[in-house]
């Protein structure tokens, strides 16, 4: 007799979890960039977003193939190396209505990007960026990349002499509105903060740890596993509490933080650090200053920010989306050229 195939256990808009997955990655067995896609497909499948109402944008490097392995039934844009932040900002504006997620790397950023990366934090353009940050150039045999810390080492022996360049203290100090470093062991932590970032309507800048496994997991380097599980100093406990459902949070008593997100949901914060607070722009860049210089890496939410106008706000773009406007509303008519030229007589 056969046996009834059980059904598949479905979000709340009808969709079971393989509707969210990719293609078969071709990363490296062990990559932190894979456990990194495992967390948007949870986070995207549990917060019930429609996976064609999602843009994912990238650059070029092995960070950048990570799209390619999740949401298959998304939109995607894999551009020039250093140059998804300007894509970005295009689709944006062309379609502000869509969910956007940018997966890019610390050399895609840091490096060939900087110059697009600061005009996309300044404007806190709605969406969401993901730094897979490994220290190293993965597709060119693992030299150091902006990200490295000072003194970390590579496989070869050679010593890095110098100064790193710290994204978040970055995204902070220019004008992102959701800031965050978690690691791509961290599955709970990291989940919690993908699904805040969904819910949030501005520039969300998540810096993740993820540890090459083939040039930057050895005995000297500061990205690597077992660094980061000896060095990773949280700053709070994070939970998520999505607007839809009724989540219990498993905090133990302590100080909670609430932050109410655009959508209704709450992202919530248990203190570790008493003084601490994410809505102080100038105290999250000075401790973030101060654990790079006791060699801490600080997780979890370092800034937000929920009443800050995003670039849709300020260029006040109608509801529809612009791409889709009508030649009628976008092209003026003759009369409306002539009436300009007469004002100006």
């Amino acid at each position: 007799m056969a046996t009834a195939t059980p059904t598949p256990k479905v979000n709340r808009i009808g969709l079971p979890v393989i509707e969210y997955r990719g293609g078969k990655s071709t990363l490296c067995a062990g990559c932190g960039h894979n456990a990194i896609s495992e967390r948007i497909i949870d986070a995207m499948y549990e917060m019930g977003v429609e996976p064609e109402r999602v843009m994912k944008m990238s650059g070029i490097g092995c960070s950048s193939k990570s799209p390619a392995y999740f949401m298959s039934r998304a939109h995607s844009f894999n551009s020039v190396h250093g140059r998804m932040p300007s894509v970005s900002t295009g689709a944006i504006l062309a379609n502000h209505t869509m969910t956007t997620i940018g997966v890019s790397g610390d050399g895609d950023t840091a490096s060939i990007g900087m110059g697009q990366f600061v005009h996309l934090l300044r404007r806190n353009l709605p969406m969401i960026y993901i730094i897979e940050n490994n220290g190293v150039y993965g597709l060119t045999k693992g030299q150091f990349s902006a990200t490295a810390d000072l003194g970390s080492k590579l496989k070869t022996g050679v010593i890095n002499d110098l100064p790193p360049i710290d994204t978040c203290a970055l995204a902070i100090q220019l004008g992102a509105t959701f800031v965050g470093r978690s690691f791509s062991g961290d599955k709970k932590q990291l989940l919690a903060m993908l699904k805040a970032a969904i819910a949030h309507k501005g520039t969300v800048m998540l810096d993740v740890i993820s540890p090459c496994v083939t040039f930057n997991d050895h005995e000297g380097s500061t990205k690597s596993y077992k660094f980061m599980q000896d060095h990773d100093e949280p700053v709070a406990e994070i939970g998520f509490v999505a607007s839809f459902e009724d989540i219990e949070v498993d905090y133990d008593s302590g100080q909670v933080y609430d932050v109410e997100m655009h959508d209704g949901s709450s992202l919530r914060l248990r203190k570790l650090k008493d003084d601490y607070d994410p809505t102080d722009k100038a105290n999250a860049v000075r401790t973030l200053m101060e654990a790079q210089a006791s060699q801490e890496v600080l997780t979890g939410v370092f800034y937000i920010d929920t009443q800050k106008p995003s670039f849709m706000d300020l260029l006040n773009v109608v509801d529809e989306p612009l791409g889709q406007l009508s030649e009628s509303v976008t092209r003026p008519p003759k009369s409306a050229l002539e009436q300009l030229m007469a004002s100006l007589q």
